[in-house]
């Protein structure tokens, strides 16, 4: 881990082989731990029995708690499912949203995302990974409203980064604040909501 925070780059280069096949193998462990128990009992000699991998290769890998969530984080964004290109914003959002619900609801990914949400309130370094997740997740969505500027369906100046996260943000809300589950109709009520924003110029710079 970087005194910044930031996992080096040679670690977030995805490898191939048996060296992949153990660092899904890990992470899977990983975030299954995180699920459990939350950051307490993420301990890295106990992924590696849970992952059936050396202690040593997870400790030369990844080197901390943090490093190893960092990576986790970086595997989800990445595998995360790409933006929609409706050529619809409405439709677009409302991809976005359902794509969002969908990872709220599911047992253990929304589970996980609690879990690391939790952590991030108390530990910088799961903070900055977790931002640094969004920030991937963010600007692969972004494109949608920048095509819908270029349509005219929103106004000039508009900042898509703002549009995306309005429409996440009340999702994330309800997963922490009420013990409801998440509808499809709650999705949707979120995208509606940023685009009517967005079309009526609340997120112009």
């Amino acid at each position: 881990m970087t005194p910044s925070g930031n996992v080096p780059s040679d670690r977030l280069t995805r490898p191939g082989g048996r060296t992949a096949r153990v660092r899904e193998d890990v992470l899977t462990a990983a975030g299954d731990q995180l699920a459990e128990t939350g950051l307490p009992g993420l301990d890295l000699g106990v992924v590696a029995a849970r992952a059936g991998v050396g202690k040593s290769t997870v400790y030369r890998r990844w080197g901390t708690v943090p490093g190893l969530i960092a990576d986790l984080l970086t595997e989800m964004a990445t595998s995360s499912l790409p933006r929609t290109d409706s050529g619809d914003l409405d439709s677009d959002l409302r991809a976005n949203a359902r794509l969002v619900r969908k990872t709220l609801i599911d047992p253990r990914q929304g589970t996980l995302f609690t879990a690391l949400i939790a952590a991030a309130t108390t530990d910088p370094a799961t903070a900055a990974a977790l931002h640094r997740f969004y920030a991937v997740r963010v600007q692969e969505w972004a494109p949608c409203v920048q095509s819908a500027i270029a349509r005219g369906e929103v106004p000039v100046g508009t900042d898509p980064a703002q549009v995306i996260r309005a429409t996440s943000a009340p999702l994330y809300y309800r997963l922490l604040t009420t013990p409801d589950r998440i509808t499809v109709g709650d999705a949707d009520r979120a995208a509606r909501a940023a685009s009517v924003a967005a079309k009526a110029g609340v997120f112009v710079n």
